[in-house]
């Protein structure tokens, strides 16, 4: 018995919502296939298109796994897991994040669903953890739910699905380096200062009230991050240069996509999003930097049984 999945890459941050908001992807992704076996535990068998570990302690998705199984009656059966990755590890558009949420939601249905969509996230966020060294669920919980997430509260875990106004599009460019979550993080301040926390949880409301009220400009306005992007933009090459050309075709907004390198631009309608990915290719072209593009909407379902 097994069953093949499409796990979709994610937006986290969305600028202004640092480890609590993020968005599902619908056209970038991995494949994976799980299977229930007899042998007990979890093994992965098969990864294409990536280096990583097949040891399941050391694979994100293993963990996910392991952390759900944990939770269950023992049982006299396993799982095995083949991970065809399409997505490039740190990327900044949620690679460990689809594998981790692939693991548990395939497992999940094998298993007749003992736990709902959104109870899947807490063990998700046991392969972030591997990943970054920080459990955070702003790529794992679109992955899993689709459409927007908030993360109102980690402790207890409370997430909030919100739709996706139906024209908007998503673009994001991969500058073809490497740039660790870890990394990312090491750059960031532990404190900051009372007027750009106010400025921001100012733009966070706004972000979620443009969403469901699908006011667009407000969601435009929104779009801007006063304390993370500063620090985190010098690690990308063109950033600057990327963001100001989204701007001048037509861009609601744009920002690091992640923990970066990749960049995302928001937009209303197709047109306007392939025409900035069209800008922002040209960009990359002439700084000699080879990259990856994606034109995507929002991906209402997240992980789905191909």
């Amino acid at each position: 018995m097994e069953i093949k999945l499409f796990c979709p890459a994610t937006i986290a941050n969305l600028s202004c919502g640092f480890d609590v908001l993020g968005l599902c992807l619908d056209n970038a992704g991995d494949e994976m296939i799980v299977r229930k076996v007899d042998q007990k535990g979890v093994r992965i068998t098969k990864i294409v298109g990536a280096d990583l570990p097949l040891e399941t302690e050391k694979n994100v998705s293993g963990v996910a796994a392991l952390a759900m199984l944990e939770t269950l009656d023992e049982l006299d059966f396993g799982f095995e897991i083949e991970i065809y990755k399409n997505i490039k590890a740190g990327s900044g558009i949620g690679s460990s994040a689809a594998s981790s949420a692939g693991a548990v939601f395939g497992i999940n249905e094998l298993l007749g669903r003992p736990y709902s969509r959104k109870d899947l996230v807490q063990f998700a966020m046991q392969g972030e953890k591997l990943a970054s060294g920080n459990a955070h669920a702003d790529n794992v919980a679109p992955a899993l739910l689709g459409g927007f997430t908030l993360v109102r509260s980690y402790a207890p875990l409370d997430i909030i699905r919100i739709d996706s106004p139906e024209e908007l599009y998503a673009t994001v460019v991969h500058p073809q380096i490497e740039l660790k979550t870890s990394d990312a993080r090491s750059v960031l301040k532990q404190n900051v200062s009372l007027k750009s926390a106010i400025m921001q949880w100012g733009n966070v409301g706004g972000l979620v009230a443009g969403l469901y009220t699908k006011d667009y400009e407000l969601i435009g306005r929104s779009l801007h991050d006063e304390i993370v992007e500063p620090l985190r933009s010098v690690l990308i090459p063109g950033f600057d240069q990327i963001k100001q050309t989204a701007y001048e075709n037509g861009a609601l907004g744009s920002g690091i996509s992640g923990s970066g390198p990749s960049i995302f631009a928001l937009s209303r309608g197709k047109d306007t999003a392939e025409k900035i990915a069209k800008a922002m290719s040209d960009v990359y072209e002439k700084m000699n930097l080879p990259y990856e593009i994606h034109v995507s909407k929002i991906n209402p379902d997240g992980v789905r049984i191909l």
